[in-house]
């Protein structure tokens, strides 16, 4: 922190417009003070040592070295908060992907077309977006590694839902649960806070490495066993009731807690639709999203989980669900796979947690 008690920023781009343009936006928020600008990485590793920065706005295409490669370099030697500043073009999504992967903690979309005045109308977006990541916990850690799903498990009655909330670190959380369930739980919805036009590239990732189906969620569909549905960019994700069992609905209604889609929409429309028969998990994230909702998943009955403080990249949506006795335990982000497959396969639970 700088001695007013704000969060500093080191802003780096080759781009000297982008970088006046970027430090503008982020000087005006309250919580950031930009103490300085780099032109590539070899700038801004003299620029880390010299002035000590919180975070890191990181362009991906740099002359003498590109952004991805400084990322794999600064997290072995130099453990902090990046966020990727990435144009939203094919290449640019994977290339924002792999950042999430390498840990960035969130991703900046640069448009294409007169980027300067789309960075300017995203403005307040990006300043919130700089302030949590300066705020997130960043560890020297090697890439996820690849694990053998658990097996195959054997449904006790009255499963019907398991719904997920997250955000900022919340894409590799989703990657190490998902890579870990077993094939035959029942559909999992999920809202994972991004960029628009991410989504899409997310769900085709994560649905190459896991052994379940991940699809972005469509108007309408039933929601299937042994597969698990992305909330829509811009577009709130719940579920639905009918005669023939569980449908996904969205809307564009307006933000709650500032967000579309919301975690507080689903999880609502979970604990309307199913009850006792869903569980409902909120994972790392900034801000409130997903606590009142997850509160009345709680009180129709849900069993309610949240990843704990040590693993979660920032403790904010998590934090807030605790403190409101939304959250009947938290685990380590490890262990949530198999709590998941535990709820799936135990009679007794609820009951057996606090």
């Amino acid at each position: 922190m700088s001695a007013a008690g704000r969060k500093r920023v080191l802003v780096v781009d080759d781009s000297a417009l982008i970088r006046q343009v970027l430090s503008l936006i982020l000087d005006r928020h309250p919580g950031l003070e930009v103490v300085g600008t780099a032109t590539d990485p070899y700038d801004a590793r003299e620029k880390i040592k010299a002035l000590d920065p919180d975070v890191l706005t990181l362009d991906v295409e740099m002359p003498r070295m590109d952004g991805l490669t400084f990322l794999g370099k600064l997290a072995k030697a130099h453990p902090l908060p990046v966020v990727m500043v990435s144009s939203l073009t094919a290449k640019g999504t994977a290339t924002a992907l792999d950042a999430l992967a390498m840990g960035a903690v969130d991703v900046i979309g640069k448009p294409e077309m007169d980027p300067v005045q789309g960075l300017e109308s995203m403005g307040a977006e990006i300043a919130e977006t700089v302030f949590a990541a300066a705020q997130a916990q960043v560890r020297s850690r090697p890439p996820v590694p690849s694990r053998n799903p658990l097996p195959p498990p054997r449904l006790a009655p009255g499963r019907q839902l398991i719904a997920i909330g997250s955000s900022t670190g919340g894409t590799e959380a989703l990657h190490t649960i998902f890579q870990s369930l077993p094939t035959g739980l029942p559909p999992i919805a999920v809202v994972q806070h991004m960029l628009p036009g991410f989504t899409e590239a997310f769900a085709t990732r994560l649905d190459r490495a896991c052994p379940t189906v991940i699809k972005v969620a469509e108007e309408g569909e039933p929601l299937k066993p042994s597969t698990i549905y992305l909330a829509p960019s811009r577009l709130h994700l719940r579920v639905e009731r009918r005669p023939t069992g569980l449908v996904a609905r969205l809307s564009d209604a307006p933000a709650v807690s500032r967000h579309r889609p919301s975690a507080t929409v689903l999880f609502e429309s979970a604990a309307a639709a199913c009850g006792t028969r869903a569980l409902g998990i909120i994972l790392t994230g900034m801000g409130d999203d997903g606590a009142e909702g997850l509160l009345r998943m709680r009180q129709a009955g849900a069993l309610t989980l949240g990843q704990d403080e040590a693993t979660s990249v920032v403790y904010g949506m998590p934090r807030v669900a605790w403190a409101l006795g939304a959250v009947a335990a938290q685990h380590p982000l490890p262990a949530l796979p198999s709590r998941i497959v535990d709820w799936c396969t135990d009679p007794l639970i609820p009951r057996t947690e606090p």
